[in-house]
């Protein structure tokens, strides 16, 4: 038997507490780009977007975009309200970022993610200012979300940055590892 406010989460899924958070100013002191960083428009096919939402969202079990029907994705990615971007050094991806503008008034960070091996430099900061940029310059408040499965870095970095968490929810959703990521992703976190 369970304490009172714990609740089961079934065998082969996970829990995940989800903050919401918003900002309706680009970030304070916004960084730019490194030269030779650029942020590009991408229209990707589905296969090198799974492939960079993968590269990027593995050690966080980013699973979601993984676990759509093939149709939906590409209909998203395809959507004029949805705009994908992509980081490039020197041609090599280096990051994303997924900007839902179909909601009026109101724009969604739906993904920014950097690959693994280039955070710390400074991308990060960058990316957000020019994600919140993009975003401002459509709409009156640019929203994102981040749950305890993300980089634990990742809701003190968005408050950093002008968000103001407003929501909370919990998320259970099904282990993506075995099936949709690698059975060795996020090893730090059990698997039931």
């Amino acid at each position: 038997m369970l304490a009172a406010g714990l609740y089961p989460v079934p065998e082969g899924h996970l829990a995940a507490v989800v903050t919401y958070l918003e900002a309706t100013t680009v970030p304070a002191g916004a960084r730019a780009l490194p030269n030779g960083v650029r942020l590009d428009r991408w229209t990707p096919d589905l296969t090198a977007y799974r492939a960079l939402f993968r590269r990027i969202g593995t050690p966080w079990l980013w699973s979601s975009r993984l676990r759509q029907a093939d149709d939906e994705v590409e209909a998203v990615l395809n959507d004029p309200g949805y705009e994908t971007y992509v980081l490039r050094e020197d041609g090599a991806m280096l990051g994303m970022l997924d900007l839902d503008l179909r909601e009026p008034d109101i724009a969604w960070i739906a993904f920014l993610g950097l690959v693994p091996e280039v955070t710390g430099r400074g991308f990060g900061t960058a990316l957000m200012a020019e994600a919140a940029a993009r975003a401002l310059a459509r709409a009156r408040c640019v929203r994102l979300h981040t749950c305890t499965l993300d980089d634990p870095r990742a809701l003190g970095f968005y408050r950093s940055q002008g968000f103001v968490p407003y929501a909370r929810a919990v998320e259970i959703l099904p282990d993506p590892r075995g099936t949709h990521l690698p059975e060795d992703a996020a090893p730090a976190l059990p698997r039931l």
